[in-house]
């Protein structure tokens, strides 16, 4: 999951699924934007670039079966497609509007070719009621108004079946937007007393409440979906639900330019909608709202490095963050986290490192924890980190070894500790090749071009995961093949060569997959129904197509499928297709007690059986689905698990603060720097005394029993200056009426909360240098000049090296 930056600037929110409020951003889990590209501008394929010790991808071929007569019928009946005729659009904005409805807006737009200028934009509005077999023209419903592409679409949480179209007119005519109560049928035009300068966005409980800043700073808040709007407070340059009606924002005071690069906001609060605020802190660079913990970025001297305040009250008290510091050069990103723990990214120093220290919170988010050393974070705001969301406790990421290699490492025990994956059975590492593991390709790599999607799992699909990797001593450049683990990443099985795109559907019971081609026509969809061990291939079109994108309904209850694609014409101009394949008319019998069966969940890692599946305290144990039962879960299915308690082991504990784990073992040592000192910790504006034998229980662990390491804090009775409380009264808003601000927030992932005003700030602080690294045989761009690295030992876990689970020897 991709986090949060607190950088030199005000924040943007990213993807997460987090308990309480949702994170804010710019985009939805329910959209999906595709993109064309015309035949002859396409760009030449890439040419493979093997590295050493690369996976050797043309001995591999996947399992396939071969579809009956019967089946064949059955899948060309219910397959749907839709040629859209006489549209020049550019791109396709897809929208789910609604849980399991069936409806899906799509807006075309136009964007002018290169050096060609348009008078006008023009989009074209389509809708769909059945998954998408078939669409209709709606754009007159909006009288033909031109809406906008970047966000011109936002829709309602849940089942509100609520729309709102954002028109895109010259900032010297009012602006219009286009409401709709009933997913689209109808719309009625409101026009604006401003310009939305982002997405107008929903609270995420109550859908008429709206909230956007216009262009101009404006906060902007309605409380019944849009029919009248009031302005509540100005120079706005971020905001945030925190938990029910509390709205967070940050402000610039009056006249101030660059507040945010400076380090001179205000960070604001209101309780009641709007009617009253308070200043809960000032001074700050940026702040973020995450599974009930409120961070600031601050200065507390001029020209001293930046650091991190939190608080778990809404902001009446803030406390210093125990952390390091972080310079104008680097910065901290939250990189997950709930209510019970905070994962923390902090940049290492140095001007442009690319890599950075994991931190895990207590249950305060005060004290932190090394979790993990050189973990990767690119210049572009990417980073790999993945909460596999199929099972309990397990995070994926990449770390920057120090030859500039890039290799995979997974914990199971949320960032307890961090190992090597294993290499899959039926795939090898070239002859020589040290060190042979399986590595998976990131956001990192899809912002490259390597890799076209990230790591996929979902809640629904106990256990499945799928994602592009290789195998080696590091990630390659080379085409990665696709890799499905049905247990949470502790094996792996290769099941498709080369880069695709894929899904899951119906909960797990049905995985498709479409091969990853920008420059030649596809027709054949890829399907399985035993987790990717073996595929059925089937010829969705008889007209070959360029493909664009795969679009389901979010989550995985859906058994519809639509293919994305056009096909070129002449120069600039295409015909758009969607071909929807609805499966629930092949998979027909509805599976039943026999089809599932009963797995330990974290079994499969060499415990005995007094731990075996123990993580985090306890363990759990699912009803799965077999691999070789061909039905159907349906929608309706619902993930039945079984929990128990586990007795404590070292393993239920993190290292406490000024301690770190030694290596190769579950011990936890004191750091150096803190030998034969006692450890203060200013909690409240209190001194407190923390008295530790090196373990703190991991958040959330519900062990019973067995190991128990003495630790307490002692009040010493002194006042400190590390906390801090509001300390402006509450002032009366020019507007009489109450507001309340909403934010829906996004999934598609990905991923990270980034500060403009840090990457301008990193851009203008570094110097003109050649790479200095590899990045494995992953080749930056040329015209990159401002990367270094220092070369530094890896170590993984807190402070230890990895769990080499290779058969071969691993060497740091």
């Amino acid at each position: 999951m991709m986090g949060v930056l607190l950088g030199v600037c005000v924040l943007a929110a990213v993807t997460g699924a987090l308990e309480g409020p949702p994170r804010q951003d710019t985009g939805s889990a329910r959209t999906a934007v595709l993109a064309r590209t015309l035949h002859g501008e396409t760009p030449g394929a890439r040419a493979k670039r093997a590295a050493p010790g690369g996976a050797r991808s043309s001995s591999f071929t996947a399992c396939r079966l071969k579809l009956a007569a019967s089946e064949l019928k059955r899948l060309d009946q219910n397959t749907h497609e839709t040629a859209f005729h006489g549209d020049d659009g550019s791109s396709f904005t897809l929208t789910w509007v609604g849980d399991g409805t069936g409806v899906i807006l799509v807006l075309s737009t136009i964007s002018a070719p290169q050096g060609v200028v348009f008078e006008a934009g023009s989009s074209r509005l389509y809708r769909s009621e059945d998954y998408g077999k078939t669409f209709h023209d709606i754009t007159h419903v909006i009288n033909n108004t031109f809406i906008r592409k970047e966000y011109g679409i936002s829709t309602g949480p849940g089942n509100s079946l609520r729309v709102i179209l954002i028109g895109d007119v010259p900032a010297s005519e009012k602006n219009v937007i286009f409401t709709s109560v009933d997913a689209g049928v109808s719309f009625r035009p409101v026009q604006l007393p401003f310009h939305p300068g982002q997405a107008i966005t929903f609270h995420y409980l109550n859908p008429d409440y709206l909230v956007t800043i216009s262009v101009d700073g404006g906060l902007w808040l309605s409380l019944d979906f849009g029919k009248g709007w009031n302005k509540v407070h100005e120079s706005v340059h971020s905001f945030m639900w925190g938990s029910g009606i509390t709205l967070f924002f940050s402000t610039s005071p009056k006249g101030t330019v660059d507040a945010d690069r400076r380090g001179e906001l205000y960070l604001k609060r209101t309780e009641d909608l709007g009617r009253t605020f308070t200043t809960i802190t000032q001074n700050i660079f940026s702040f973020g709202y995450i599974g009930g913990f409120l961070f600031t970025s601050v200065m507390e001297k001029v020209g001293e490095p930046r650091v991190i305040y939190v608080s778990s009250d809404q902001g009446d008290v803030f406390n210093k963050a125990q952390l390091p510091s972080a310079t104008m050069e680097q910065f901290y990103s939250v990189l997950d986290g709930d209510e019970d723990m905070i994962f923390m990214h902090v940049d290492d120093p140095g001007a442009d490192t690319y890599f950075g220290t994991v931190y895990t919170s207590d249950d305060r988010g005060i004290l932190y924890s090394k979790s993990l050393e050189r973990h990767l974070f690119g210049g572009e705001g990417k980073s790999d980190f993945t909460n596999i969301t199929s099972l309990r406790g397990v995070y994926l990421t990449n770390v920057l070894e120090e030859d500039g290699r890039i290799r995979t490492v997974i914990s199971f025990d949320r960032g307890g500790e961090w190992q090597l994956l294993n290499k899959p059975e039926n795939a090898e590492c070239g002859k020589n090749t040290k060190n042979c593991n399986l590595h998976i390709h990131g956001e990192y790599s899809r912002f490259n071009g390597l890799a076209p999607m990230l790591p996929l799992s979902d809640p629904s699909a106990v256990g499945l995961v799928i994602a592009h990797g290789s195998v080696g001593d590091s990630v390659t450049s080379a085409w990665p093949d696709v890799y499905v683990s049905d247990d949470g990443g502790y094996t792996w099985s290769r099941t498709l060569r080369g880069p695709h795109h894929y899904a899951i559907l119906d909960s797990g019971g049905l995985v498709v997959a479409v091969e990853s081609h920008s420059d030649r026509l596809i027709q054949t969809v890829k399907f399985s129904t035993d987790e990717g061990q073996c595929w059925n291939l089937y010829n969705f079109t008889e007209q070959p197509i360029f493909f664009a994108g795969l679009a389901t309904e979010p989550g995985t209850k859906t058994m519809n499928l639509t293919i994305w694609g056009y096909r070129a014409e002449e120069e600039y101009r295409a015909t758009w297709v969607a071909v929807t394949i609805d499966f629930q008319h092949l998979l027909t019998r509805e599976c039943g007690e026999e089809d599932y069966v009963e797995w330990l969940a974290h079994s499969t890692d060499g415990r005995d059986s007094a731990t075996a599946g123990c993580v985090l305290g306890y363990r759990e144990t699912f009803r799965r689905l077999k691999k070789l039962s061909v039905c159907r879960n349906g929608r309706d299915y619902v993930v039945s698990r079984q929990q128990s308690p586990c007795p404590c082991t070292r393993e239920d504990y993190m290292c406490d603060y000024g301690y770190y784990r030694h290596e190769n073992s579950s011990e936890c040592v004191e750091q150096e720097e803190f030998n034969h000192h006692v450890l203060e910790v200013c909690l409240n504006g209190e001194e407190e005394e923390l008295q530790t034998s090196g373990y703190r229980k991991v958040p959330s662990d519900r062990c019973e029993g067995g190991f128990t390491p003495s630790r307490r804090e002692r009040t010493i009775s002194k006042h400190c200056a590390n906390s801090s409380r509001v300390t402006s009264a509450k002032s009366t808003s020019e507007r009489n009426s109450t507001i309340l601000v909403t934010v829906a927030c996004v999934s598609v992932a990905v991923v990270a909360l980034a500060t403009a005003g840090f990457l301008i700030a990193r851009k203008l602080l570094c110097t003109e240098r050649v790479p200095a690294y590899r990045f494995s045989a992953l080749q930056l761009q040329d015209d990159d000049q401002c990367i270094t690295v220092e070369p530094q030992r890896v170590t993984v876990g807190n402070g230890g090296a990895y769990h080499n689970d290779s058969d071969e020897d691993l060497i740091i």
